[in-house]
């Protein structure tokens, strides 16, 4: 009987053992797949995009990490110096400010 549950014990330690091995391995892998689809922009030119930290090739600003929710970005389409989170007037002409489409 002693042997019996001196055996059950061990294997219950064993599968224990055996399954936050398995939690952590996991763990680990989820973490660099997360790391693996972090993307950089540059503040400036958003269509400027990067696997890696760095500077951007346009005006030479350092790269931010690009954050997961789409945001809308608005220029005016005589003055390409004029953007804006928002819809509205340019400042300089006062022609509406167009919708950018950004290449992903």
């Amino acid at each position: 009987m002693m042997k019996k549950t001196i055996f059950f014990l061990v294997t219950i330690l064993t599968a224990i053992v055996g399954f936050s091995q398995m939690d952590q391995s996991k763990m680990k892998s989820e973490k660099t797949s997360a790391s693996k689809s972090i993307k950089y922009t540059c503040p400036m030119h958003a269509e400027v995009i990067s696997n890696k930290p760095g500077k951007c090739p346009k005006c030479g600003m350092n790269l931010i990490e690009k954050k997961a929710e789409v945001k809308k970005v608005y220029t005016c389409p005589m003055h390409a110096d004029v953007v804006s989170d928002k819809a509205g007037k340019c400042p300089k002409c006062g022609m509406n400010l167009v919708e950018k489409k950004l290449n992903k």
